[in-house]
Order: C-alpha cells, then sequence, then structure tokens
C-alpha cells in the first residue's frame, strides 16, 4: 500500500486517498481502485502497464490521449450531457504526461466512471448495444486527422500471421507437422482469400480506420438503466481495417461453444447474435462505410477464426511458446475448435450477406 500511495501521489488528483485495492478481472494490466475521502473528491482507477505487451507507453498514452480527446471534442460540440462519464479522462502526473515511470513500471491514472457497469453476458440484446456503441466509436473517429501509432504492430496483418505460420512450419521445432497435416492444408486453401484486405489496401481500395481492436461486451460501459456510456479499453486502439472491430467480436461473441471447446460439436456460429451485432453496428458505421467494407463483412467474420485458427497452430509448431496452456494438446484444441468456428461461418456465408443487403436497402 505505501507503493501505490507514492505511485498515486506522482499525479494530480483532487481529495485524500483513503484505499487502493485491486479491481476487475483485466488480463493484462494490473488495476486498482483509489478511493479519496472527501465528499464531491472523485475516485480513480489506477493502472500499471504492461510494459512487455505494450512496449511504447509513450506511444500507447499518446493514442488514447488523442482519441479521448477528439470524442469529448465531437461530444461537446453535439451538446451532450454527462460527458465525464461517456468518455474515460486521464490524469496528468508529475511529469506532465498521463502516465508516470517508477523503476522498470509504468503507471497512469483515470477518474473512476461512478454508477456504470459491465457486463459478460453475450446475447442478442448486448451484442446490439456492442455494435452500435463500436460503430459509433469508429464513426466519431472516422475524420480525425492526426495519425496513431500501432501499439502492437501487424497485430491483425493476415499477411504477417501467415509468414510466422510458414516460418514455424519449415522449422519444426517441436517436431509436430506430421500429425497436423490436415489442419496444414486447410490453411493453405483458404490463405490467398484470407489476405484480401492486405490486397485491397495496396491497391488503394481498403482505407484504414481507428479501430478499437478489441471488441467485446465487457469493454463497454453501461449506465443503471442500461445504456450504454462508453467504449473502455483503449489500449489497442490504432489504425486498422474496420474488419477487425467487426469480425473479432463475431468471433468470441457468436461461437457458441468455447475458445477451447473440445466438444467440437458445440462449436456454431451463432446467427441471431450476427444479426444483433450488424444491425446496431451498420445503424452507427454506415454513414462512413465505404461499399467495399460493408460488402466483405461476411468475409471478416470468417477472418478472425481464420487467423486465430493460424495462430493457435502457429504456437502448437512452435512448442507452445506464446499462449499459456493446461495441458500438452491445448494449442491443437484450439486450432480445431476455431477451424470448426470458420467451417460455421463459411456455411452461413450466403445468410449473412442476404441480411446485410437487407438492412442497406432499408434507409
Amino acid at each position: 500500500m505505501t507503493n501505490l500511495k507514492n505511485i498515486i501521489s506522482r499525479f494530480r488528483t483532487e481529495g485524500t486517498v483513503s484505499e487502493a485495492t485491486p479491481f476487475g478481472s483485466g488480463l493484462i494490466n494490473d488495476t486498482y481502485k483509489v478511493k479519496t475521502a472527501e465528499t464531491g473528491c472523485p475516485d480513480y482507477i489506477l493502472q500499471r502497464i504492461n510494459h512487455n505487451i505494450f512496449k511504447d507507453v509513450d506511444m500507447l498514452q499518446t493514442n488514447i490521449e488523442t482519441v479521448t480527446g477528439h470524442i469529448r471534442k465531437k461530444l461537446e460540440e453535439a451538446g451532450e450531457s454527462d460527458i465525464d462519464r461517456k468518455v474515460l479522462h486521464f490524469i496528468p502526473s508529475d511529469n506532465g504526461k498521463t502516465y508516470c515511470r517508477d523503476g522498470n513500471e509504468w503507471w497512469r491514472m483515470m477518474v473512476f466512471i461512478p454508477d456504470a457497469h459491465t457486463y459478460e453476458t453475450v446475447n442478442p440484446e448486448f451484442s446490439y448495444c456492442a455494435g452500435k456503441a463500436f460503430g459509433n466509436f469508429q464513426a466519431m473517429l472516422s475524420d480525425l486527422d492526426k495519425p496513431l501509432g500501432e501499439t502492437i504492430p501487424d497485430f491483425h496483418n493476415m499477411e504477417f500471421r501467415l509468414k510466422q505460420f510458414h516460418d514455424a512450419l519449415e522449422e519444426n521445432a517441436a517436431g509436430r507437422a506430421a500429425g497436423v497435416q490436415y489442419y496444414i492444408d486447410e490453411i493453405e486453401r483458404r490463405a490467398g482469400e484470407m489476405c484480401k484486405a492486405e490486397r485491397l489496401h495496396r491497391e488503394g481500395l481498403l482505407p484504414k480506420r481507428i479501430c478499437h481492436c478489441d471488441t467485446k461486451v465487457n469493454n463497454m460501459m453501461f449506465d443503471d438503466n442500461g445504456n450504454v456510456l462508453c467504449v473502455i479499453d483503449l489500449d489497442t486502439v490504432m489504425p486498422s481495417y474496420v474488419f477487425s472491430d467487426y469480425g473479432d467480436f463475431l468471433r468470441t461473441g457468436a461461437n457458441t461453444g468455447a475458445e477451447d471447446d473440445r466438444e467440437l460439436d458445440n462449436v456454431n456460429f451463432n446467427l441471431d447474435i450476427f444479426r444483433a451485432f450488424t444491425k446496431g453496428y451498420l445503424e452507427s458505421a454506415r454513414s462512413f462505410l465505404l461499399p467495399v467494407e460493408i460488402e466483405n463483412l461476411p468475409y471478416a467474420a470468417a477472418l478472425f477464426p481464420y487467423m486465430q485458427c493460424v495462430r493457435f497452430l502457429t504456437d502448437y509448431l512452435n512448442g507452445d511458446t506464446y499462449y499459456k496452456i493446461k495441458y500438452p494438446e491445448h494449442n491443437l484444441t484450439r486450432t480445431k475448435a476455431q477451424f470448426r468456428l470458420l467451417q460455421s461461418v463459411e456455411a452461413k456465408y450466403g445468410q449473412m450477406q442476404e441480411y446485410i443487403s437487407d438492412i442497406m436497402r432499408t434507409k
């Protein structure tokens, strides 16, 4: 507690700190809720930034400051009320930046949003809210003219992920390639189609947008009445294709099974979740989306289980050096589950295209 108090004292907060306790269930950064003693003073969220993942903390925080500042300005121009609950507000430290360094640790602090909630439930209602919130997030940032850096370079670059896969296949460090030839062949068979986004971008047809890149239901804050307040967890906000936010949500949200489900019959692509999320997303985002982005949304739904299948199999071939495993074949189990999800998406491609076309015909 003493060390935390020293860290907290470096930020320009209001009031007297009464306690700092672990908060939330995030897997990347260590998070604490900081309570103040005085009535009328805000509470705060203190985070230790995971420097092993986010190696350029200055870029990370500059991205976040740029995005939250732009959104705040948009909300002010729109005459929104209660703006401090609708966009994150980071506190300057004693060095004037929104983070400080203590030895080999980096810390940041933001104002705690009161009377706000996150949910883990993925159902059509919350999926619609998620689609609308993340579409609106992209829409508000669609005219941002200040460039952002890539906090995790090549995070959703399919060509890069396939290069990693091919390198792992050539090295075959764990001697496992012969036992997974079926999945290797299936990955290779789809590789050209799945790198479509990078090709379209090089041809000047597909722009990069400012995307959240970690679209989950629990990355939104709701008020007591169930209305979305704001999008949170902005560490991965960076330039990407809109497919990142759209496809990544559906990979987890529309999967009827677990990411590492051993019972492959449990794994299916839930069209009800797809329809709800897509409806909300297009309501918010259709104002700025290009036809090439809209027509390739079903491709995005297939891209992300494919990409994750490639990443899991790559790690399996490398001898499980990246993802934590609970048993020796865990990454292979994950590979099989993601491939089954991909097959389910592919089987429903036509239904997805038809639904999106119906929405776009409706003004």
